[in-house]
């Protein structure tokens, strides 16, 4: 088996900036509410709890994004070695405008389901869907979609 690269999806720097920053800057001002102009004890809690989750999702996206998924032969990974679907087990793959698909991504089904797993701006598997795209640049993914639709169709021949 070939484990050469054929295609790598990285995040886009401009929209990986912008979307921490913003989450950052949001949980930020929600605690600096809780405590400057604190509502009652319900909405300070709220307000804790809503701003810390900000801070903890922003601190997931930087180190997710920080990784590339890589597409092989045989699989579909991510550079910190988390295995995303073989591509044997690969069962459609979606791209169109009304999917429910991440931003300038697309959508796989897999055979078998699998763990759930989610890397904010990266990718998400939830049962036997798998979400690619996010914060990535719109020509990788659909180089990375063209070239798995192509192997799924050389496979079923």
């Amino acid at each position: 088996m070939n484990d050469e690269v054929i295609g790598t999806i990285t995040a886009s720097a401009g929209r990986r900036f912008l979307g921490i920053t913003s989450l950052a800057f949001l949980g930020f001002v929600l605690i600096y509410v809780c405590f400057t102009q604190p509502p009652a004890a319900l909405g300070q809690f709220f307000l804790l709890l809503v701003g810390g989750a900000s801070l903890w999702i922003a601190e997931k996206m930087r180190r997710s994004t920080a990784n590339v998924i890589e597409l092989t032969e045989t699989e579909l990974r991510d550079s910190s070695g988390t295995l995303i679907s073989l591509i044997e087990d690969i069962e459609s793959i979606d791209r169109g405008f009304l999917a429910f698909k991440p931003s300038n991504g697309f959508l796989l089904t897999t055979k078998s389901p699998s763990t759930r797993a989610w890397r904010p701006g990266l990718w998400w598997r939830a049962g036997r869907r798998i979400g690619i795209g996010g914060m990535t640049p719109g020509h990788q993914t659909k180089f990375a979609s063209e070239i798995i639709a192509a192997m799924i169709a050389q496979r079923d021949l």
